[in-house]
């Protein structure tokens, strides 16, 4: 059985959708969930967020709902969003990247709309992630070193957004993806046929240029 690394964050709400229908690739892919700083992929490749441009954060909002609601998936914004993401970043690198506390930090943020980073709502996650030292863990030096290398190996993958399922050297971007990505486990050679064949070697007729 493959395994693929899943890198996500907690800033997005499409990662936690994925988050909730990853049972679907039980027993076809192990995963290995990986948290990254999301903005450090965006800086790397000079790409803004979807919640940084007005018309597409009020898109995309309704999106994650939209899709939440169609597939089921209890949703609820925290009280503002973008947030900093970092304190829960580094809480699941401190509990070892297991998909029970990362499930519970999403849970917690996009299930119930709480905010990670208030005082009492942090102090209330700790408790549910029976982590009453999860303050100094998170401090810990080793644990943002963990966190930086995560965003390294992301790079190295090429990943450019989250959720992205790195599979050997496939990666599948995104909660749409989901599907791509099973169909791709079914039948590896699909990317081979067909159109898929021209993609890798399809020239670039015309480049954007830079407004100085």
């Amino acid at each position: 059985m493959k395994t693929a690394d899943w890198y996500f964050d907690f800033i997005s709400p499409f990662a936690y959708l994925q988050s909730e229908v990853l049972h679907r690739f039980d027993g076809k892919l192990a995963i290995r969930p990986v948290p990254v700083l999301f903005a450090g992929l965006l800086k790397h490749w000079g790409q803004k967020g979807p919640a940084e441009m007005a018309t597409k954060r009020r898109f995309s909002y309704r999106q994650v709902q939209w899709l939440a609601e169609r597939n089921g998936i209890p949703c609820r914004f925290p009280p503002q969003h973008p947030f900093n993401p970092v304190r829960a970043l580094r809480a699941a690198v401190a509990l070892g990247a297991s998909m029970e506390a990362i499930h519970e930090i999403f849970r917690f943020i996009w299930g119930e709309g709480r905010d990670p980073n208030a005082p009492a709502e942090w102090a209330e996650l700790a408790r549910r992630l029976n982590a009453p030292d999860l303050d100094a863990r998170c401090n810990d030096a080793s644990v943002k070193s963990q966190l930086l290398r995560n965003g390294e190996q992301a790079l190295a993958a090429g990943a450019f957004g989250v959720p992205t399922l790195a599979i050997d050297k496939e990666l599948f971007w995104g909660f749409d993806a989901t599907d791509m990505a099973l169909d791709w486990l079914a039948d590896p050679a699909m990317f081979t046929r067909g159109e898929y064949a021209r993609f890798d070697d399809l020239p670039v007729g015309a480049a954007r240029k830079e407004v100085a």
